[in-house]
C-alpha cells in the first residue's frame, strides 16, 4: 500500500511559500514550531516530534545518513544553499498541483509561480479574505463603497478558492445569516477609524466582516477555507473549534467548505464532514508537528470523515522541508490506516487503492475543479 501511495502525486490543498534564503540555527529552529520564538535557553526545537521526525527523514535528501545530527544537517543545507535545498524538497514531496495562500508574507518568500517550478507541479492561488478586505481599507476606501470594492476585487482575482481566518481574530461561532449592508458599512466604518487612529495597518477583527467575507466568497463560488484549532501563538484555541461554525456550515451549502488541520478536534471535523454535505477536511500541518505519532491522527480524523471528503495538505510554511514531511508522513499514515484495514478484511486491496487516489489527489480536484 505504501509503494501504490508513493507512486501518487499529490495535491497539497493549502501551503504556503518557502524562504529564499540561508538560515542559522536559531532562525531555522524557528520554523519548526508555533511559538513566536524558538523556545528559550537549553530547549531545542529538534527535541520535538517535527525535530525528529526531519532527523529521521530530511537529510537522506540532502546526502546525508538518516538521523543525522542538527550541527551536521544544518552544515550541509548551507554547503547546498537555500535554493537546491528547495528544489530537492519540493521535488521530493511529489506534488501534482498546489493550491497556495499568499496572504501570509511576514518575510520574503517564494510565490506560488516559484513553488510550481520548483515542485514540477502545477501552482493555483488560494485567496486571503481579510487581506483583501485590509487592502481595501488601506487604500482609503469609503465605509459605503467598502462592500462593492471588496466584492470587485475578488472577482478579479486568479484564485481557485479563498480562506477565512476568522479563528484567529474574532473566533469561529460565526452566524449563519448574510449580514446586512448598513451592517457592512457600520463594521467597515468601524475598521476604518481604527486604523486612522493608529500606527498599524487595518486588521478585520469584527464578527459582522469575516461573515461578509465568506459570503463574498460563496457569491463568488469559490471553496472557502477555515482555519481551525493548531495554529500560532494569535490563535485562541478556545474558540477554535469547528462545531461553533455549524450554522455557517450549513448556510453555506452547497458551496465547499474547507476545515483546515483541525487538531485537536479533528474528530469533531469528521463529524462534521459527515453530517454536512459540503464540508471536507484535512490533518494539515499538525501531520508534521505530530511527526511519529501522525498515523494516529490520520486514523482519528478518517473514523467518520467520508474517505471522499479527506484531502491532503502540507500547511508548508517557510522550510521546504515541511512540504517533503508533509507529503511522507501523510502517505505513511494513510498507507498504514487502509493496509491494516484490508488485512483486516475491512475492505478490499482494490478499494483501499481507490480511496488512496480520492485522498491523494482525486477530492481535491473535484472540490476546486482542478483540470
Amino acid at each position: 500500500m505504501l509503494e501504490y501511495l508513493e507512486s501518487l502525486r499529490l495535491v497539497d490543498h493549502h501551503c504556503h511559500g518557502v524562504l529564499g534564503e540561508d538560515l542559522g540555527r536559531t532562525a531555522f529552529e524557528a520554523m519548526l514550531t508555533e511559538a513566536e520564538t524558538a523556545g528559550p535557553p537549553g530547549v531545542s526545537m529538534f527535541d520535538t516530534q517535527v525535530g525528529f521526525a526531519l532527523r529521521r527523514w530530511c537529510p537522506p535528501v540532502l546526502g546525508l545518513d538518516a538521523h543525522a545530527e542538527p550541527e551536521e544537517y544544518l552544515a550541509r543545507r548551507a554547503e547546498l544553499g537555500a535554493a537546491e535545498v528547495n528544489r530537492r524538497f519540493l521535488a521530493a514531496a511529489g506534488l501534482d498541483a498546489l493550491c497556495v495562500d499568499t496572504g501570509y508574507t511576514p518575510r520574503a518568500i517564494l510565490d506560488p509561480p516559484g513553488l510550481g517550478r520548483l515542485a514540477g507541479a502545477r501552482a493555483h492561488e488560494i485567496v486571503r479574505l481579510e487581506s483583501v478586505a485590509e487592502r481595501v481599507a488601506a487604500d482609503g476606501v469609503e465605509a459605503g463603497r467598502f462592500a462593492g470594492e471588496v466584492r470587485s476585487r475578488l472577482d478579479a482575482a486568479d484564485a481557485v478558492g479563498a480562506k477565512s481566518i476568522a479563528a484567529y481574530r474574532a473566533g469561529l461561532e460565526l452566524s449563519g445569516a448574510r449580514p446586512s449592508d448598513a451592517e457592512v458599512a457600520g463594521a467597515a466604518g468601524r475598521l476604518m477609524r481604527a486604523a486612522e487612529s493608529g500606527d498599524d495597518p487595518p486588521r478585520v477583527c469584527d464578527e459582522i466582516l469575516h461573515r461578509f467575507l465568506v459570503w463574498c466568497a460563496v457569491d463568488a463560488g469559490l471553496p472557502v477555507q477555515f482555519h481551525v484549532g493548531y495554529g500560532d501563538a494569535d490563535a485562541d484555541l478556545r474558540r477554535g473549534d469547528p462545531l461553533l461554525l455549524i450554522e455557517l456550515l450549513r448556510a453555506m451549502d452547497p458551496v465547499p467548505a474547507m476545515l483546515l488541520h483541525n487538531y485537536p478536534f479533528h474528530r469533531n471535523a469528521g463529524y462534521l464532514a459527515q453530517v454536512l454535505p459540503n464540508v471536507h477536511v484535512d490533518a494539515g500541518l499538525a501531520t508534521h508537528n505530530l511527526g511519529h505519532r501522525s498515523p494516529a491522527l490520520i486514523a482519528e480524523l478518517l473514523e467518520l470523515a467520508p474517505f471522499g471528503k479527506v484531502l491532503y495538505s502540507s500547511d508548508a510554511f517557510g522550510l521546504a522541508e515541511l512540504y517533503h514531511l508533509g507529503a511522507l508522513l501523510f502517505r505513511r499514515g494513510l498507507a498504514g490506516f487502509l493496509a491494516g484495514g484490508a488485512e483486516e478484511g475491512a475492505w478490499t486491496a482494490r478499494d483501499a487503492e481507490r480511496v488512496a487516489g480520492l485522498v491523494a489527489s482525486g477530492n481535491a480536484r473535484r472540490v476546486y475543479g482542478l483540470e
